[in-house]
C-alpha cells in the first residue's frame, strides 16, 4: 500500500478510463484546431508580424467547436461504426 512512485511501472496521471474519450478528443482537438488553424492563416494571408496574435484569437474560436464535434464524432464512430466491424489479429 505504501507504494513509491519509481516502483510503479505506469509513472503518470491515474485518470479512469471513463475520461478516457473525453481526454483523447480534447488533445487531439487541441492540436488538430492548432494545425488547421495555422494552415489557414499561412494560406491565406502568409507570414506576417501578427501572425501569433491571430493565431491565439482563431485557435481559441476553432477549439470551441472542434472538442465538440470530435467528442460526438468519436462517439458515433465507437459505437455506431467500429462495433460492427470484427477486428481481429492473424497470429
Amino acid at each position: 500500500m505504501n507504494e513509491r512512485v519509481s516502483d510503479n511501472p505506469h509513472q503518470g496521471l491515474r485518470i479512469h478510463t471513463k475520461y478516457y474519450r473525453l481526454i483523447f478528443t480534447g488533445l487531439m482537438a487541441l492540436l488538430m484546431s492548432l494545425i488547421i488553424s495555422s494552415a489557414l492563416i499561412l494560406l491565406k494571408q502568409g507570414y506576417s508580424q501578427h501572425f501569433f496574435s491571430e493565431l491565439m484569437h482563431s485557435w481559441g474560436t476553432s477549439f470551441i467547436f472542434a472538442w465538440p464535434s470530435a467528442y460526438v464524432c468519436a462517439y458515433v464512430i465507437q459505437t455506431k461504426i467500429l462495433t460492427r466491424i470484427h477486428f481481429h489479429n492473424d497470429d
